[in-house]
């Protein structure tokens, strides 16, 4: 980091300001001089706003801790901390009723229900999966996973499972495509005759959602169907494995499966410097330009990965209809907390990460407006930013004021960015309707996140007294409170047919009939995008939106009125009765300690932000900042009220650390954190739990960051 080039005021990494002078620049439309002194501009005018936001946080907390710890031991009095959170200016009046009115939002966006991806930008190979994610095979879901109720077996094809998943594929075209007195487990023929889809000579039920074909009508290649909004292609081939077997010849059901995928700079990322963040800024260039390849080796070959073309059928008419290959990109910045010694400002200070991602990510994607040709991200000529860690409205406001500067130094109109408001954190969750009308816009995203938003209430309240077990937490009616009203007032807020209303991620990716059990609930919520970890996930999880009518939920929603209130989620989840014993204990600090090493471990010593961690039993979940931040603030808070010991706690994490090293020693390239305990990873762990209660908000960030700089810095 010691390379520094001047511009306009910033102090630069060489290697940063090479990048934007010689890649994200050349054909974008903006030229060196404005771009730079527009970004120092920027980065000098508001970052002392940006500070200021952060005191305002520290305060607002500071005064919380005080509240709680005057009234310790005291009965709870709910209507009273109501009344101080109003005073404080933590809790303010919703206002009038009002509508975003967001425009130029693309069809993935406002009329398309379906999964979300998201993946970390700094890896080219997972970016280019879930962008070309936007199709999958339903039969590949089925057999490679445990979605019909087991594995499949080792070894080669096994016919009798490919049997079942046949059938199950069939019974999904009888509930989402059905025909006149036909099944088509039973049909043998799909051809197109006067502008229609027969199957043995009869009609689909809705002849409308025959979409168009491949190949000749008598005996088409491909046949494309829509439901609720999603495509659904029928592939015939005779020549393979599967169509040579089956009647029709259907030789696979290929889903319309992400439809947008969320290219993310922040939680799933481990950047702390220019090399991480050139290499993370460097494949969204890719992305937006449509050129990001990858090469790697896969089953002893080598492989060239790409963005997927768009696709291309006949419509019934005659026409031609083009379908998109790939998802919808959007991009997460980071929040509002962290800084980057990327670039240093003119006293010496680094600038603010948040004011950095919202100017190049911003100018990367210029690439992808001013395509005259070749694959297009945004079709209505917008740029999708999602901010995350955002508290309360003023805060919203800052970032819609950041990308009202952005648009302006780039030269494009006012509102081109559309801006995802991540609910995550209480003091938005309590004045939600406020955080939308800061950016209404240019709203186009809403989304709970179940573990930031409960490790920021175990943060808020820290000194209220000690929290229940995580599994209790989750069980408490303000969980509830939260989901219900997050989608009541999104759609208070004329969000449905605009933006997306989303929900979380399903953690378990090993686990897919459990996610087809449960994560229906989703849809079923009246939310018209939710979160899953693999493009396979989304293949599996577009079949709930094919039985969900989304858009229908919402509108019986919206007709029933709001189902929570502030009340509700002002619950805090402590624990109602504190009759835990030595090993009940124990277990719950273990749980949490085996989570923090097992994700800490390679962020620090790996730079990998998130990846599939195994648990205490060696269940593999995905990990990223936020299940690490919840785990982190449990463990704070129970050793701050007693529950625990501080030698208790180094006890337990020096032994899940040997448990950690045992689920690694197949790793070559693992360094063990046992049996010496001093290395920089497990340092890093540690001080997430016993520094947990000083950290900002409880974030990850401050420690991970530090203690990261401070391995590469030791080379």
């Amino acid at each position: 980091m010691a390379d520094r080039v001047e511009r306009q005021g910033l102090q630069v990494a060489a290697e940063l300001a090479e990048f934007i002078d010689r890649q994200a620049l050349p054909g974008s439309g903006v030229d060196a001089g404005t771009f730079w002194q527009g970004f120092s501009d920027l980065a000098h005018e508001l970052g002392p706003k940006n500070a200021a936001l952060l005191q305002v946080r520290a305060g607002m907390q500071q005064k919380i801790d005080d509240w709680h710890k005057a009234r310790a031991n005291q009965q709870r009095d709910h209507e009273a901390y109501k009344a101080f959170l109003t005073e404080i200016g933590y809790l303010l009046d919703e206002g009038d009723d009002f509508e975003i009115d967001t425009t130029d939002t693309d069809p993935e966006i406002a009329t398309v229900p379906g999964p979300q991806l998201v993946v970390p930008i700094t890896n080219a190979r997972y970016a280019l999966n879930a962008a070309n994610a936007r199709w999958g095979s339903l039969y590949d879901g089925f057999y490679g996973t445990d979605a019909m109720g087991s594995t499949p077996p080792r070894g080669g094809y096994d016919r009798g499972r490919g049997a079942r998943v046949v059938a199950r594929a069939r019974v999904f075209l009888d509930q989402a495509f059905p025909v006149e007195g036909v099944s088509h487990a039973d049909a043998r023929r799909y051809h197109i005759a006067s502008g229609a889809l027969l199957v043995d000579d009869q009609p689909l039920a809705s002849p409308e959602k025959f979409v168009g074909y491949k190949g000749h009508p008598a005996a088409p290649d491909a046949v494309v169907l829509r439901n609720n909004g999603l495509h659904v292609e029928l592939v015939f081939d005779r020549t393979h494995r599967i169509g040579a077997r089956d009647q029709a010849g259907l030789a696979d059901i290929r889903m319309e499966s992400a439809v947008s995928a969320i290219m993310d700079c922040e939680d799933s990322v481990a950047c702390v410097d220019a090399e991480d963040k050139v290499q993370a800024y460097a494949n969204w260039l890719g992305l937006m330009k449509g050129d990001l390849t990858d090469t790697f080796e896969k089953g002893g070959k080598r492989v060239t990965r790409a963005l997927n073309p768009d696709l291309s059928y006949t419509a019934p008419g005659g026409a031609e209809v083009t379908l998109k290959g790939r998802a919808l990109m959007l991009v997460r910045n980071v929040g509002h907390l962290m800084t980057n010694p990327a670039i240093l400002l003119r006293d010496g200070s680094e600038i603010f990460e948040g004011l950095m991602d919202a100017m190049i990510t911003v100018l990367i994607a210029r690439h992808d407006l001013d395509k005259s040709d070749g694959p297009r991200n945004s079709h209505a000529g917008s740029v999708y930013v999602v901010k995350p860690k955002m508290h309360g409205p003023d805060e919203v406001a800052f970032a819609d004021e950041t990308m009202t500067r952005v648009e302006k130094v780039l030269g494009l109109p006012q509102n081109t960015v559309k801006l995802g408001i991540m609910d995550e954190e209480r003091r938005t969750s309590v004045n939600l309707k406020q955080c939308i009308r800061a950016a209404r816009h240019r709203v186009a995203f809403i989304n709970t996140g179940f573990l930031d938003r409960t490790g920021d209430e175990l943060h808020t309240s820290m000194e209220a007294g000690p929290f229940s077990r995580k599994d209790f937490i989750k069980r408490k009616a303000w969980i509830g409170g939260y989901e219900n009203r997050n989608v009541d007032i999104g759609l208070e807020c004329g969000l449905s047919g605009r933006a997306q209303i989303g929900k979380g991620m399903w953690a378990m990716p090993d686990q897919m009939a459990a996610m087809l059990e449960q994560k229906i609930e989703h849809p079923k919520s009246g939310a018209n995008c939710a979160w899953v970890p693999s493009p396979t996930a989304a293949t599996l999880h577009a079949l709930h939106y094919h039985a969900v009518d989304v858009f229908a939920v919402q509108d019986k929603l919206r007709a029933g009125g709001r189902r929570a209130h502030v009340d509700q989620i002002l619950d805090i989840p402590l624990a109602s009765f504190r009759k835990w014993n030595a090993a009940q204990i124990a277990r719950e600090v273990e749980n949490n300690a085996q989570g923090i090493l097992g994700y800490v471990v390679r962020w620090i010593d790996h730079g990998v932000g998130c990846s599939k961690v195994p648990d205490i039993n060696d269940v593999g979940l995905m990990e990223d900042r936020a299940t690490c931040r919840i785990s982190s603030q449990h463990i704070a808070n129970w050793l701050h009220h007693g529950v625990i010991g501080r030698d208790e706690v180094m006890e337990i994490m020096k032994r899940m650390a040997a448990v950690v090293d045992r689920q690694n020693e197949d790793d070559p390239d693992y360094r063990p954190m046992a049996p010496d305990f001093d290395g920089i990873a497990f340092q890093a762990a540690c001080d997430l739990v016993f520094e947990g209660r000083a950290q900002p908000s409880g974030y990850t960030e401050p420690v991970l960051h530090r203690r990261r700089l401070q391995l590469k810095a030791a080379g």
